[in-house]
């Protein structure tokens, strides 16, 4: 594959052009929100599902259109002819039909919710083309061009799939799974059952929180595959009542909140056809979460079983012609006060070995495991964060890494021994990368605070052959206009009350001596997302710096990429340690001179949006406004596995879920708040904001409020993603949180 790279290097380079003054005016035009969200994206071309070919000839990815930044065909690149062309026109061949509620929920779930035309696609494993669903129907894109339609139905065929000798194509239909040859009829191979049942499927607590969004695994020959069937009747109802701009649509939804049942989750094993139908042994315990399903090299199925309390994981290893099962390893978690967080880092090898991601030393770390011994592969203090790919003939073992906590980049290693890791990336920008199948090329996505992403195929020593998307900004950019203001951030850490470093991120308007700027503060504060890095942060913020204000971030202690004992604080004690931390960066701002103190304004979303509201309880006076989005306001109210991995089971723990909701103090809030939700919110369910908005009201405690009928968690869009941030300017401005005359 590398001298195919190699010979293509020189085509598919695209022209760099210099920033010239020539093309820059004396002041840049407004950057409105108006314009943040409009397409063409300011971000640039920003293809999604990058694949290499099964054989390396080709190289595809899903890329969106310049008139419409939100919809998406499927090109490819040829490596022999040197030329791109795209492979499936989505507005070709998509019929427009209103999807299943089922596919709009799977797609809330898999966070592409807003995107139109094709959002994913799957190679055959001969490379004779790929599987492609739209709008809710099935098509095969041959690489001459030709594009057959598998299926034409109402209903949404779900979680497609090409067998893995490409013999056979699969979907979820109705409840069930069907099963078919490339181009004939499909049948269902399981039987129809009541509502409640479902196969094929993920539960909703895995598509959500535990990153699985499949419930079902073809075995490595097309001879077997392995089905889950859930039983969601032991599930309480939420009637969701999604409020549409002309109606409302009422929901009953199997939504599991923390501390009630969850639904049942068994695994069969079957024949393409549904025959010899076998049922996993996974344990006497019904109460567990199926985490992970793969078929070894050794045709034995491999079952991640992760227990309620998520403390512990065993990996089970199945004989696919009985069911039978046996505990190969058990993973346990780092601390007695703390979880296991799930990961998709981790690879069979060909000798039956497992490449196995692990925070038990404290950080994440690679191990190898030969059915009896652990071999430890890295062993950093800064976590390992994902696995890029194997060479295992070379001995090599790609992965992704945290380094000087604000950048990822990309290391090699030996894939047997612990090894000097060799850095492949530019440690300028913060690195992302995936690796053919073969293990002789990188794909490499990387940003920084004055570049959009750009990507790349490069050797195994990191070298680029190829840009795949160089996103220059040069005159022909649509960010290029809005350069002249382009403002750097500045970073620097804050002591918590522990003497843990914080780091922060600043972006500061232009500013005038003897002057003093008001300050959006935005935060996440909860567990999982990193917002203070290296990368390209998009044009939103700069427009909220071009309006005059500081843009302000930090990551408080339980954000990711600092390891297991930054994280550990938030363990049962949600709403406790972010407050204050965050507290921390509002009291470093007022002792800036350039701030005004008395002007610092809080804004985030979801767990954001619930810090929002515990930060105006905590500490009346110290914000001069508050915007909550989407807020969860109760723990009780949301599902089994994220709530409980953090905060235990409020039936054990009652007095930990009475702490960290936002109800019992809301009558506190005494700071301007405007409170923001989506109507039809299937994830942070609107009751969580119906009930503060009684609970003030009934108090007659001021709020401000902006509600998005028939919008779900992602309440966004060219019209109404404007609408949204001017609202909340609108609303600081109301309230003379303003910068200076």
């Amino acid at each position: 594959m590398r001298t195919a790279l190699l010979a293509a290097a020189a085509a598919i380079l695209l022209p760099t052009t210099a920033l010239a003054d020539a093309h820059m005016t004396e002041s840049s035009p407004e950057l409105t929100f108006e314009r943040v969200f409009a397409s063409p994206s300011l971000n640039g071309p920003t293809p999604r599902a990058v694949k290499f070919s099964p054989d390396g000839k080709y190289l595809t990815l899903l890329r969106n259109r310049e008139e419409d930044s939100s919809r998406y065909d499927l090109w490819g690149y040829d490596f022999a002819t040197r030329e791109w062309r795209m492979l499936v026109d989505s507005e070709a061949i998509g019929s427009g039909r209103e999807l299943s509620e089922d596919e709009k929920m799977q797609r809330e779930r898999a966070r592409v919710g807003s995107l139109k035309g094709i959002i994913s696609y799957q190679w055959a494993s001969d490379g004779s083309g790929v599987l492609v669903p739209i709008d809710g129907d099935l098509y095969f894109a041959k690489l001459d061009g030709s594009v057959q339609r598998l299926t034409d139905t109402e209903e949404s065929e779900l979680n497609p799939k090409l067998s893995s000798k490409a013999g056979y194509v699969s979907f979820v239909r109705d409840r069930q799974l069907w099963v078919g040859e490339v181009g004939g009829e499909a049948a269902p191979i399981t039987p129809k059952e009541e509502d409640t049942i479902r196969w094929g499927e993920a539960e909703f607590v895995a598509q959500e929180e535990m990153s699985r969004l499949t419930g079902y695994w073809w075995g490595p020959n097309d001879q077997r595959i392995a089905v889950q069937r859930t039983d969601e009747s032991p599930v309480g109802i939420v009637t969701r009542a999604a409020i549409g701009a002309t109606g409302t649509q009422v929901f009953d939804q199997r939504y599991p909140v923390a501390g009630s049942d969850n639904a049942i989750v068994e695994l069969y094993v079957m024949d393409p056809d549904g025959g010899n139908r076998v049922k996993v042994d996974l344990g006497d315990n019904t109460d567990i979460y199926i985490a992970r399903v793969n078929w070894g090299p050794d045709d034995y199925l491999y079952v991640q079983r992760q227990n309620r309390e998520q403390t512990v994981l065993d990996m089970l290893k199945v004989d696919p012609s009985t069911g039978e099962s046996e505990v190969w390893f058990t993973e346990t978690a780092a601390r007695d006060d703390y979880w296991i967080n799930l990961s998709d880092n981790y690879r069979f090898l060909k000798d039956g070995s497992l490449l196995w991601w692990s925070e038990r030393d404290g950080f994440g770390n690679f191990y190898r495991f030969d059915g009896e011994n652990w071999t430890q592969l890295t062993s950093r203090k800064e976590p390992v964060t994902a696995l890029v790919g194997v060479d295992e003939d070379g001995d090599k073992l790609y992965y992704r890494a945290v380094t000087d906590v604000l950048t990822e980049q990309v290391y090699v290693s030996s894939l047997s021994a612990e090894s000097e890791p060799t850095l492949l990336t530019d440690p300028d920008y913060t690195n992302s990368a995936s690796m053919d199948p073969t293990g002789k090329g990188l794909l490499i996505s990387r940003s920084a605070t004055d570049q959009p992403t750009q990507s790349y195929i490069a050797d195994t020593r990191g070298e680029r052959l190829v840009w795949v998307e160089e996103n220059a900004l040069d005159a022909d950019h649509p960010y290029t206009p809005f350069l002249l203001s382009h403002t750097p951030p500045e970073y620097g850490t804050i002591p918590a009350e522990d003497g843990t470093p914080l780091h922060y991120m600043m972006l500061k308007p232009e500013m005038e001596p003897g002057k003093q700027y008001p300050v959006f503060y935005y935060h996440y504060s909860g567990p999982g997302p990193q917002v203070v890095d290296k990368g390209w942060g998009g044009a939103l913020a700069q427009a909220v710096v071009d309006k005059g204000y500081i843009w302000f971030a930090l990551d408080n202690r339980g954000s990711a990429n600092r390891g297991v004992d930054f994280e550990q604080p938030l363990y049962r004690a949600m709403g406790g340690v972010e407050v204050r931390d965050q507290k921390t960066g509002a009291e470093f701002l007022k002792t800036l001179d350039y701030v005004d103190g008395d002007k610092i304004a809080i804004y985030g979303w979801s767990y954001g949006g619930y810090m929002t509201l515990k930060q105006l309880q905590a500490d009346p006076g110290l914000y001069a406004a508050g915007i909550s989005g989407a807020p969860v306001t109760r723990w009780g109210l949301y599902d089994t596995h994220y709530t409980e991995r953090f905060m235990g089971d409020p039936r054990e723990v009652p007095e930990a879920y009475e702490a960290s909701s936002a109800i019992p103090n809301a009558t506190k809030i005494s700071d301007p708040l405007l409170l923001i939700h989506g109507m039809a919110d299937d994830n942070v369910v609107f009751e969580n904001s119906s009930e503060l908005i009684s609970v003030l009201q009934e108090n007659n405690v001021p709020f401000e409020m902006m509600l998005y009928p028939g919008y779900t968690h992602r309440v966004g869009g060219e019209q109404v993603s404007p609408h949204l941030w001017n609202t909340m300017f609108r609303f600081l401005e109301g309230h003379g949180v303003t910068p200076p005359e």
